[in-house]
């Protein structure tokens, strides 16, 4: 059978026959994957958009990426974002005619035939770039053999519609380097903390020698053998003259010295930020169509964000507020724990676990499951304000326990006049508690930083700042219920001086005057948005709202009667840089200007000598204006400061997740990181923050020299009981109602 079939081959025109047959085969085989008869090939369309997972990017006002979003963490760049180094290793290792053929190498591929890949495959750069781009990793070698053959017929597509420099680009920004290092780009920043165009000789022929195996030329986990395989690559360049024997011998031996940075959404600056501008952009997705009618996706389609976060207030934001919870520490309140309303808390935190209702499916009782979680230890690496992070061997219950003994904090800053949020802190460590304490969603007691609200309903219709406001205890009838605030000294004092020292008394008084109804409309136009109760108390603050919207509030002071919407976005642009929506702050007159000027002098009161905040002028601040109000709520649960200059408004919140735990007084915990930040800002010269700057100038400008007569804003009633400055600041918010 074999003699026979040899016999055949011997003859001259079998052997034409057979060459034709196998000829015929190949084109008829190119032929149906052209046809898409082994699966469809991408169109002229798909080569222009390739579907690659772009990562959305977020920067900040003063041009920092400061984020992405992203299942795939790459972000495409043209070739001219490139280090030269880069496209030259490239070309000398992958594909050294890369210039001189049209997609296929015939000469390369011929020789990877004959030697069977032994000396390396016959793919060209090209060829590997519509791998990347277009197919599925093979399961087995049939798929594989197609994928080859798809490759042939893709590549010279490519080759037609790109030029040279923008397959390179291309095929860079589609290798992933390990890591969550998608594409150069995202390799660059995280291995070197560089731009591409930066990337040197060494760390250009790095990268290029990763591309053969990223796994097992990793410089993380395999510095010799990456450095070895970098050689290779640099050996390559010097054979062919693309660098000089003296540039390898410099390089060739050079350690790998990485300045690695891996991106998670826990790291870098502003992580509560970016989470909470991401649950925005999802919703504006799926309200917002791209041309082709289907909705943007921000873990897709490589958009661009540009916030109003300035990088340089956000760091000096995190380093005022986290320093300033630091002071406390681990709370100690086992006692707390222990008692039936602690116990209370603790199972309900085991019934939002993981591991409860898996306990549950095996029969056991909530007590039985609260026994587990107190006994059973287990190793963990838990928050440490010391080191970042420690190991311990801890129960689970006191692992629950622990973080909830830590205090957190909110601090956001915005400019008066444009909303602009210029930093945003929302809690100690996002690693660790992503619950965003700055969310509009997220709301405490605000206790008397509430009251200016009164003071200006009071103002705007016509009280003087000056007028003496009776201070002592205050019965209030309203719709039957009887209210009697505590914190009423006696007596009576001008309106700016009961605002310094917070008194309640002087807040109630102006309630009964007006009503809740009158106020609690004002409160709705200088932007609340919480529903709030039409209560007496409400003048103390008495409801639940988030430091967003308390700053909507206070910025209608400095902004001469204009609320201002705190805004964080500026604009989102798709991946060629097109312009898909610009934001605009929301704002609205409230009051006049004059009223406002009123109020701004009012409020200098907290900040100045014998205030409840007048520590603050010992941190060096050096503003000619500032005013604010503390708050402090029932309980010492909840600490706040909010504060503003001509130039920024800036407010802190301090407290325990669990409202169990006592915070303290909003002069001596929240006050502090307010200080700390406005020290920062205005002492750095490269902000440009002016000290002497005063208070917009008011319509009637005879209020700058006139609004109080000589001595009138200090003088005090006789009849006061007890002195102002003993007011414990405790008391604003509390009440009983019968």
């Amino acid at each position: 059978m074999i003699k026979n079939i040899l016999n055949w081959l011997l003859i001259p025109k079998n052997l034409l026959k057979l060459f034709g047959v196998g000829l015929l085969s190949i084109i008829l085989f190119f032929t149906a994957v052209r046809l898409g008869i082994f699966g469809a090939l991408p169109d002229y369309r798909d080569l222009e958009n390739p579907d690659a997972n772009l990562a959305s990017e977020i920067y900040s006002a003063d041009s920092v990426l400061i984020g992405k979003y992203y299942s795939s963490n790459r972000v495409n760049i043209p070739f001219d974002e490139l280090s030269p180094w880069l496209e030259k290793a490239l070309v000398a290792t992958e594909d050294k005619r890369f210039y001189d053929h049209a997609g296929i190498d015939v000469l390369r591929t011929v020789k990877a035939v004959i030697t069977l890949g032994a000396n390396g495959g016959g793919s060209t750069i090209t060829q590997q770039l519509a791998k990347n781009m277009f197919n599925d990793p093979a399961k087995n070698i049939v798929q594989r053999m197609i994928q080859k053959a798809k490759e042939y017929v893709i590549a010279p597509m490519l080759e037609r519609r790109y030029t040279k420099q923008e397959i390179i680009a291309m095929y860079f920004n589609t290798v992933d380097f390990l890591n969550n290092a998608d594409g150069i780009k995202s390799a660059a920043r995280i291995y070197f903390n560089k731009l591409p165009k930066d990337l040197n000789l060494e760390e250009s022929a790095m990268f290029v020698g990763m591309l053969q195996n990223p796994a097992l030329y990793n410089p993380k986990r395999h510095e010799e053998r990456t450095r070895k395989r970098r050689a290779t690559v640099l050996s390559l360049m010097a054979e062919q003259g693309v660098i000089t024997q003296a540039q390898f011998d410099a390089a060739k031996d050079k350690p790998i010295v990485l300045n690695f940075h891996p991106e998670s959404p826990n790291d870098g600056l502003a992580p509560y930020f970016r989470a909470s501008v991401a649950e925005f952009l999802k919703k504006w997705c799926k309200e917002n169509k791209k041309p082709d009618g289907t909705n943007w996706n921000i873990y897709t389609d490589g958009l661009k964000i540009f916030t109003t976060l300035d990088t340089r207030y956000q760091k000096y934001a995190e380093i005022a507020a986290i320093n300033n919870v630091k002071r406390f520490g681990v709370g100690n309140y086992k006692t707390i724990w222990e008692s039936t309303r602690g116990k209370k808390t603790l199972l309900k935190a085991i019934k939002q676990t993981e591991r409860y209702p898996l306990l549950k499916k095996q029969g056991k009782s909530d007590e039985e499951i609260y026994a587990f979680f107190k006994s059973e230890k287990r190793k963990m690496t838990v928050f440490s304000y010391s080191r970042g992070k420690k190991d311990t061997l801890i129960s689970l219950l006191d692992s629950i326990i622990y973080y909830k003994n830590h205090m957190q904090t909110a601090f956001m800053a915005i400019e008066p006049f444009t909303g602009y949020v210029k930093a945003w802190v929302g809690g100690t460590n996002f690693e660790f508690n992503k619950y965003d304490h700055c969310s509009p969603d997220v709301k405490r007691q605000v206790g008397s930083t509430f009251k200016p609200i009164q003071y200006a309903l009071a103002v705007d219709n016509g009280w003087s700042p000056c007028m003496q406001i009776p201070c002592g205890p205050i019965t209030i009838t309203y719709h039957g219920t009887v209210w009697r605030p505590k914190g009423t000294p006696g007596g009576s004092g001008p309106m700016k001086y009961c605002l310094a020292k917070s008194i309640n008394g002087a807040a109630a008084y102006m309630m009964k005057n007006f009503g809740p109804e009158a106020l609690v409309d004002l409160a709705y136009k200088m932007g609340i948005t919480t529903k709030l109760p039409v209560v007496p108390s409400i003048c103390l603050g008495s409801a639940d709202l988030s430091l967003y919207e308390m700053l909507a509030v206070y910025s209608t002071f400095p902004n001469a009667g204009i609320s201002t919407k705190p805004q964080f976005l500026l604009r989102i642009e798709d991946k060629d840089g097109n312009i898909i929506q610009s934001f605009q702050t929301e704002m609205h007159e409230v009051f006049n200007d004059n009223t406002a000027y009123k109020m701004c002098q009012i409020m200098k009161g907290p900040v100045s000598a014998g205030g409840t905040a007048a520590s603050l002028n010992g941190y060096g601040i050096g503003a000619k204006d500032m005013a604010g109000k503390t708050g402090t709520t029932n309980g010492n649960t909840d600490a706040w400061f909010i504060g503003y200059t001509p130039q920024l408004l800036a407010g802190v919140w301090c407290g325990y997740d669990d409202p169990m735990l006592k915070a303290g007084q909003g002069n001596h915990t929240a006050a502090p990181a307010w200080g700390r930040f406005m020290s920062l800002v205005y002492n750095d010269p490269k902000l440009g923050l002016d000290k002497s700057a005063t208070f917009f100038t008011p319509s009637d400008a005879s209020l700058i020299k006139n609004l109080c007569s000589e001595g009138e804003e200090y003088l005090i009633s006789d009849g006061a009981v007890g002195s102002f400055n003993d007011v414990d600041e405790v008391m604003d918010s509390e009440f009983n109602i019968k």
